[in-house]
């Protein structure tokens, strides 16, 4: 027997729907459905502009106005004209409001650890799980500029230094590697950026300010749960207009012969094949690119 891709999806949204009580009217027993409760939650983690909000859960305006008059009417939230713009309203968590957020974000980890428990192997789940969410959220993935030295980008970079010691015949040693802690990496000559998909870091890239004449692209990862969504395309897209904004006239970067797909990429994107120009024992090819 074999089932199709159509029914097999919908099999999977049946059990994502049933399992996160999204039919509920009473989610996670609290009195309100999941729609209400979401908003609750994109307030009380920070998204505090009503028209962030809106994007943020692809609802209409209409029905992001009545979910919030309804959460004002019991108290929970409050929604003042935006300070700089009163076209704009912003919206925070009352004491009441605070408290009831806490409760759900209680009873959601419990569920999720409960799930999580049932399964024989949670973190292939768990990847799964990444896999599908980075899929589904693609069109929400934004790029932030941050300090290497901070604990996310060191995240980062560490699962890209432990892909490359996987896929390196050699092995791979950050310490051989130039500027091993990417300190170099910040404005004014250069940067860091960090791809979030729903406040989890996918991706990575670091503009390494080498000299007045150029500057080096380094670090360019995206995690397993994000390949295959264009997202090193919008990354590299996204440096190159940094250098630009730097006032960098030239990039280069180089790599190893185990990234194909990364050699595939750069030569389609403009970028051109030069001799070495670095002391660094891991790569095989070397690019230019003049902006």
């Amino acid at each position: 027997m074999h089932l199709d891709p159509t029914s097999r999806f919908r099999r999977f949204a049946r059990a994502v729907v049933t399992e996160v009580g999204a039919l509920d009217q009473s989610f996670l027993g609290r009195g309100r459905p999941l729609g209400v409760a979401r908003v609750l939650n994109a307030i009380g983690h920070g998204k505090c502009d009503v028209g962030e909000i809106r994007a943020y859960l692809d609802l209409d305006s209409g029905l992001v106005s009545r979910l919030l008059r309804g959460l004002e009417e019991e108290g929970l939230v409050a929604t003042t004209p935006h300070p700089g713009d009163g076209r704009r309203r912003v919206v925070a968590l009352t004491p009441a409001g605070e408290a009831e957020f806490a409760a759900y974000e209680a009873l959601s980890n419990q569920r999720a650890e409960r799930a999580l428990a049932r399964h024989a192997n949670p973190d292939a789940l768990l990847a799964a799980m990444d896999l599908v969410a980075s899929a589904f959220g693609r069109d929400q993935i934004e790029l932030r500029e941050m300090d290497p030295r901070s604990a996310v980008a060191r995240h980062c970079l560490g699962e890209y230094y432990a892909e490359l010691g996987r896929r390196f015949d050699r092995g791979f040693d950050v310490t051989l590697s130039a500027d091993p802690d990417a300190e170099t990496m910040v404005r004014p000559r250069g940067a860091f950026l960090v791809a979030f998909s729903d406040d989890m870091p996918v991706g990575c890239v670091g503009l390494k300010g080498t000299c007045p004449e150029y500057a080096e692209v380094k670090r360019l990862w995206v995690a397993p749960s994000a390949r295959g969504l264009g997202l090193a395309w919008k990354i590299m897209d996204r440096v190159e207009a940094l250098a630009r904004e730097l006032g960098i006239p030239l990039l280069r970067l180089d790599t190893n012969k185990a990234l194909p797909e990364a050699i595939a990429m750069y030569r389609k994107s403009g970028w051109t094949e030069i001799d070495r120009f670095n002391d660094d024992p891991y790569p095989d090819f070397f690019f230019e690119k003049r902006l």
